[in-house]
């Protein structure tokens, strides 16, 4: 192995945050620029951008219909492509992606000039963009997959707080040039940061060179795992949807929709940086939909009883956390990939089929409900009802009280996202408490990563101390940096069990155990088991 590799795998789930956010990578402004043209493509953010003549309702609801069941297709036909042909879905098609979307963006200007043909243009552009869309979606999700996890997290998490910054520049630039702008810049540029960007990526990692059908019981499981988190996500955007409908039909809420998503995006993004900067932690989609929940079906329950402002202002709060979600999505998406050895494309496309799709209902629910009277209620009455009821339920299925998910025994469920802070281990992979001295004084260890306790895993209970064994792995854990799994496949290994029998344990392939060996020995420096249990025993000691 070169050096260059040995460094990219030795910081693996150790890059320094501050370091990886002072150097923005060609990455971050490519899917950055890319944030701002889905902002003002799929989320409606163009028409702002558009004259107010054009928007009319049979306009607007057309495109989105359009861009909606286009977006959500593109996803069901990612999922089922990368499952029955893997190989294709290896390749990287940047070209037909960034075309897709061009070609969406000239439909639409080209429906201002050609009345003849508003509906056919405006329906075809919200197609093109839609399908485009989905996939640059999935060409970033690839690739940030693709790299060490700490390093893939920071670069999506700097790209999305440079987004708000870029969207926010365009409302500087005449109306009448920004319809052209996007199109004309920011598309190729995206297209271009993700061709130079993509150059970096390994594919000869198990998660690429996976053939899905060879072990489909590894995908069952993942399905099986996973399905709950998609669904949490899949409610906050069917809460958006139903905002957006009702911004469809009440223009003043569009801007503060498409101005509160980027700026929701910013916020996060920046409070994750600077909480990732000062300790490790974890965090998983259903825990935030667990937090948010009481906001968002308070604020639905409260519609009908409150005012304009307050609509705008419940509007602003459901998108500020749907970009938070989706940005947590992306990176428990390429943590899965990771982990278990599977096809990126598949568990991304998989949530955005059920996200997507929920999010089209909601949009259709926000857009009926002007036409609805309920018992001489006003239509906000069947919003808040019909919403409160599918996050409720939401709820149920999420927490296991309306159905029992069952797992097969020694498999992790819904792994949180790790967000391990440097410190742990050094650049090479070894303890600070054993490193060199840095200016002949010696080098404080880290805040080790929160102990977890009581959770189900391939390890029986993953974070309990149940004998020595157990407990000498923690050490190392904490210690060196180690994420979950690799804890785990280490704990495995120490106790004799043979790559066939971790992968059977965990339930992924071969290939995937042997990838997460190597990394564990190529943080701990060491090549062979035998090393393995010396540094286990001398840890204990």
């Amino acid at each position: 192995m070169d050096a260059q590799g040995k460094e990219i795998e030795a910081g693996e789930g150790r890059l320094h945050v501050a370091e990886g956010a002072a150097h923005t990578h060609v990455s971050s402004w490519g899917y950055a620029c890319f944030l701002t043209v889905n902002a003002t493509s799929i989320w409606g953010g163009v028409f702002p951008f558009l004259p107010m003549e054009f928007q009319t309702a049979e306009v607007t609801l057309t495109f989105f219909l359009a861009q909606s069941l286009a977006f959500w297709g593109a996803f069901v036909a990612s999922a089922v492509g990368s499952y029955r042909f893997p190989h294709g879905a290896r390749r990287m098609l940047v070209s037909l992606s960034a075309i897709l979307v061009f070609a969406g963006s000239a439909c639409l200007i080209g429906a201002m000039y050609v009345f003849e043909a508003v509906l056919v243009l405006v329906a075809a552009g919200g197609v093109l963009l839609g399908i485009g869309c989905a996939g640059l979606f999935m060409l970033w999700q690839r690739y940030f997959a693709s790299l060490p996890p700490a390093q893939g997290n920071v670069r999506l998490v700097v790209g999305t707080a440079l987004a708000p910054f870029i969207y926010f520049a365009l409302y500087l630039v005449p109306i009448a040039l920004t319809a052209f702008l996007v199109p004309l810049v920011f598309v190729p540029l995206c297209g271009l940061c993700i061709a130079l960007s993509v150059r970096e990526m390994r594919m000869d990692q198990p998660m690429f060179e996976d053939v899905p059908r060879q072990h489909p019981q590894v995908y069952r499981q993942v399905v099986s795992d996973y399905w709950r988190s998609a669904l949490c996500v899949g409610s906050l955007a069917f809460a958006s949807g139903v905002i957006r409908g009702i911004a469809l039909l009440h223009q003043e809420i569009s801007f503060v929709v498409n101005s509160a998503s980027m700026l929701g995006s910013f916020v996060s993004a920046a409070v994750l940086l600077l909480l990732w900067r000062r300790m490790s932690f974890r965090l998983g989609l259903t825990s935030v939909f667990r937090v948010v929940y009481p906001l968002v079906i308070t604020g639905f329950l409260l519609l009908p009883f409150l005012g304009a402002g307050y609509l705008n202002l419940f509007a602003a709060f459901t998108y500020m956390v749907f970009s938070l979600v989706l940005m947590l999505m992306m990176m428990q998406c390429a943590q899965v990939s990771r982990d278990r050895g599977i096809n990126p494309v598949f568990i991304y496309a998989f949530f955005g089929a059920v996200v997507y799709l929920m999010q089209a209902v909601g949009f259709l629910l926000g857009w009926v409900s002007d036409f609805v009277s309920v018992d001489g209620f006003d239509w906000l009455f069947f919003v808040a009802m019909v919403s409160s009821y599918v996050l409720g339920i939401t709820l149920l299925v999420s927490t296991g009280t309306l159905f029992k998910a069952v797992a097969s025994k020694g498999t992790v469920t819904a792994d949180p996202i790790e967000f391990l802070r440097r410190g742990s281990a050094d650049a090479d992979g070894r303890s600070p408490a054993s490193g060199p001295a840095k200016d002949g004084k010696p080098v404080k260890p880290a805040k080790a990563a929160p102990k977890r306790r009581n959770r189900p895993s391939a390890s029986d209970d993953a974070g309990a101390i149940r004998d020595r064994t157990s407990k000498q792995c923690r050490a190392m854990q904490e210690a060196f940096g180690l994420s979950t799994r690799e804890t785990e496949v280490m704990e495995l290994i120490a106790r004799g069990n043979s790559m066939a029998s971790i992968a059977e344990r965990l339930v992924i392939s071969e290939n995937t155990v042997r990838t997460h060996a190597k990394h564990i020995y190529t943080k701990l420096d060491i090549h062979k088991r035998q090393e393995l249990l010396d540094m286990l025993h001398e840890r204990e000691g």
